[in-house]
C-alpha cells in the first residue's frame, strides 16, 4: 500500500468515525478528494482502489488532466471547487459534473445560457462567504437568501446545495453552523463544507461534502 492509498484510508476512517459521533451514516458523507495541482499519476492509485469523486480549482488545469482519467475510469464526478470566470463558464459546464463555486448574478446568466446549450445540467452549489471576506468569493450571507431565489425562479439553475470556506485564522464552527441554517431556512439539503484540517467538526455540523487533498496526497509544492 503507498502512501497516497494509506493516508486516504486514513481519511475514510476518520470521516466514519465523525459521522458515527454525530448519529449519522458514512454514507451520507461524500469525500472530494482534491487533486489540484497533482499529477494525473498521483491521483490514479486513489482512482484504482474505488474513489471517484474528485475536485480541481481551475478549469484549464482540469481539461489537461481529467477527460483522460475520466474515460478510463466510468463513473467518476469531477466538482470545481475553485472561482469560475464567465469565460470560461462553456468549459466548466462541459468537463464538470458539479460546480460548487456559484456566487454572483452574471455567473448564474451565464451558466443558465451554457447550460441550455450544451444540454447538460451539472449540480450547483452556491458559495456563501461566510466570512466576509473582501479578497474572497461567494456571495455575503445576507444576501444568500435572495441569490438563491434569483438562481432558482429566474435563471431555474439546479440549486442542490451550499459551498463555504471559512477564514483559515478563525474557529470554523459558527461558519458552519450560518451555512446550515441559511441551507435549512431555503430548503436545500447538501452542504459541502470542511477541508483536511477541520473536515471532522463540519461533518459533525451537518456537511455531506467535504473537501480533502493535502491530507491525502501531502503538501503542495
Amino acid at each position: 500500500m503507498n502512501t497516497i492509498t494509506r493516508r486516504y484510508k486514513d481519511v475514510m476512517a476518520r470521516i466514519e468515525a465523525a459521522a458515527r459521533r454525530s448519529g449519522r451514516s458514512a454514507t451520507d458523507v461524500t469525500l472530494v478528494v482534491v487533486s489540484k495541482t497533482f499529477s494525473a499519476e498521483a491521483v490514479e492509485p486513489v482512482l484504482k482502489i474505488g474513489h471517484r469523486v474528485f475536485g480541481e480549482n481551475r478549469v484549464q488545469e482540469s481539461q489537461a488532466k481529467w477527460p483522460f482519467l475520466k474515460q478510463e475510469f466510468a463513473g467518476t464526478a469531477l466538482h470545481l471547487i475553485g472561482p469560475l470566470q464567465t469565460n470560461k463558464t462553456r468549459e466548466a459546464v462541459a468537463l464538470f459534473d458539479c460546480i460548487e463555486t456559484l456566487d454572483r448574478e452574471k455567473l448564474a446568466r451565464t451558466l443558465a445560457g451554457e447550460i441550455q446549450s450544451a444540454g447538460k445540467n451539472p449540480d450547483l452549489f452556491v458559495q456563501v462567504n461566510t466570512g466576509s471576506e473582501a479578497q474572497k468569493a461567494g456571495i455575503a450571507p445576507a444576501e444568500a437568501d435572495q441569490f438563491l431565489k434569483l438562481c432558482n425562479q429566474t435563471y431555474d439553475l439546479n440549486i442542490v446545495g451550499l459551498m463555504c470556506i471559512p477564514p483559515f485564522d478563525e474557529e470554523p464552527t459558527p461558519h458552519f453552523a450560518l451555512l446550515a441554517d441559511i441551507a435549512r431556512r431555503n430548503g436545500l439539503t447538501k452542504l459541502s463544507m470542511g477541508m483536511s484540517g477541520d473536515y471532522e467538526k463540519a461533518i459533525e455540523l451537518g456537511a455531506t461534502h467535504v473537501r480533502v487533498g493535502s491530507a491525502i496526497f501531502g503538501g503542495r509544492g
